[in-house]
């Protein structure tokens, strides 16, 4: 070929070999570049799940009672959200929906009973992501709901370490089946003590691969069983009771007094000393709770990849303490579906900052990928809230999701609940003026354009509950 030009142009055979040469620089440029983006430091992630961790803590300003000095460390590290809402008010299916990125009403895990392996493949969910972008993907303590792990999409999970919530009960208390109990054992008793541990040891590591390491903390997850010190740090005669309506419940739909079912536990409490008894059990797992965080923050603030490590920390839903006559999450409303949700980003989030804009934990899949620069994956259902860690006040207008079984759901915007059931009824609160949900509006015409407007947010599909496979699962 090149014979032939040279014979029949010397011109054309020069013009050819510029060409050739062009061509050769131009893929050495880009091999050049690829390596470059591909050779770019990754930030490790530090993820921190916490169960049953209601709005309680200090950043909200809702509960002064409660003590959480190391999580507010935290938030005054990073930016905290003060309305970030579940995927689902229990346990299964908002972890299953956070991780995996697929909505309870698209994947049919709805409640602690569904199997969220046999609808979610392992390939798809964040901590595989991140595997396949070349990090080293290391688990301890509840990530998954117990009874459904799998552990195979970890580089390594964590599960060494007592646990024993029911040693040396110096007291307990129970009403319904709320229970707790207060122990003479110091904080190694149990799991999430070694869980932290082990957390502060990989973050004291040098490592090789950019790193996604999770570690989650049981409590305040029943049974509400610490040790006695932390009880200590909350006398009986200082617990206040939330606020509380005794005509709550006269307006609500058939379905919503059903899931608020409370002949399960409130009608059960003795009197006011119990309810207060309860309050204190759980603020003192919190403070346990609070603790364990302490010590991996420590570890992470001595880290030598502390410049490149983003925390982002959750609570899987929230939890009722009598409020709407209600104890545990299991519902559509305020209390159950609210949770901490604080992202420390270097050179990202500004120090004490705080966000106000309704987001779901839909959000934290995308925006982790977004942050690292990796290609959001197109079965992601949540959006990156990556323009509201650099400025909390950015434009946002798409409301909180949140569904509890099928065909029911919750949209939260920023002054408005609407909670529509499976079979029609509805609910309707101004959470700015009513922030305890006391009464429902559905019934005001004045309001129908706002209802409109919210139900446009509600899923088109309810795909049908997975099921069980016969494994053991907990509350």
């Amino acid at each position: 070929m090149i014979g032939w030009f040279y014979l029949q142009n010397q011109t054309n055979m020069k013009t050819f070999f510029a060409l050739v040469i062009g061509i050769f620089l131009l893929g050495c440029s880009q091999k050049i570049q690829t390596q470059s983006n591909s050779s770019a430091k990754k930030m490790n992630v530090l993820f921190i799940p916490v169960d049953d961790l209601n709005h309680w803590i200090g950043y909200f300003g809702r509960n002064n009672q409660t003590k959480t000095p190391n999580l507010d460390r935290l938030s005054a590290m990073g930016m905290s959200f003060t309305n970030a809402y579940c995927a689902a008010p229990v346990c299964c299916p908002s972890r299953a929906a956070l991780m995996s990125g697929l909505r309870p009403s698209t994947s049919g895990v709805y409640d602690n009973s569904d199997d969220w392996r046999t609808a979610i493949p392992k390939e798809i969910t964040m901590t595989s992501f991140f595997r396949n972008n070349g990090y080293s993907v290391m688990g301890g303590g509840k990530i998954y709901h117990g009874g459904f792990d799998r552990d195979e999409e970890f580089d390594y999970y964590f599960k060494d370490g007592q646990n024993n919530p029911n040693r040396n009960v110096v007291k307990k208390g129970q009403f319904g089946g709320i229970k707790w109990a207060e122990l003479d054992a110091e904080d190694d008793v149990l799991h999430d003590f070694h869980v932290a541990n082990w957390a502060a040891k990989e973050l004291e590591k040098k490592h090789e691969k950019p790193f996604f390491l999770a570690a989650g903390i049981f409590r305040p997850h029943m049974p509400w069983n610490v040790p006695k010190k932390y009880f200590d740090m909350f006398p009986l005669d200082k617990i206040e009771l939330p606020p509380f309506n005794k005509e709550d419940l006269k307006d609500l739909p058939d379905e919503g007094l059903k899931m608020a079912n409370p002949n399960q536990d409130h009608t059960k409490l003795a009197n006011e000393t119990q309810w207060k008894e309860a309050i204190r059990a759980y603020l003192a797992c919190i403070a346990y709770a609070d603790a364990q965080i302490g010590r991996i923050l420590d570890a992470y603030e001595k880290s030598h990849e502390r410049d490149n490590t983003m925390i982002v920390l959750w609570g899987d839903h929230g939890w009722h303490l009598g409020e709407k006559h209600h104890w545990r999450k299991f519902t559509l409303w305020e209390e159950a579906t609210r949770s901490p949700l604080i992202w420390v980003v270097p050179n990202i989030t500004k120090a004490g900052s705080k966000c106000s804009r309704t987001v779901d934990f839909m959000s934290i899949y995308p925006t982790l990928a977004e942050l690292n620069e990796l290609q959001i994956p197109k079965h992601v259902e949540g959006n990156s809230i990556l323009k509201l860690l650099k400025n909390p006040n950015a434009d946002w207008k798409t409301p909180a999701l949140t569904t509890f079984k099928e065909g029911n759901h919750a949209i939260r915007s920023e002054k408005y609940r609407y909670i529509r059931y499976e079979k029609g009824g509805e609910e309707l609160y101004d959470e700015v003026n009513d922030p305890y949900e006391w009464k429902n509006l559905i019934s005001e015409n004045k309001l129908a354009t706002e209802k409109g407007k919210l139900s446009k947010y509600l899923p088109k599909i309810n795909k049908k509950p997975v099921g069980n496979n016969g494994a053991k699962v907990s509350e």
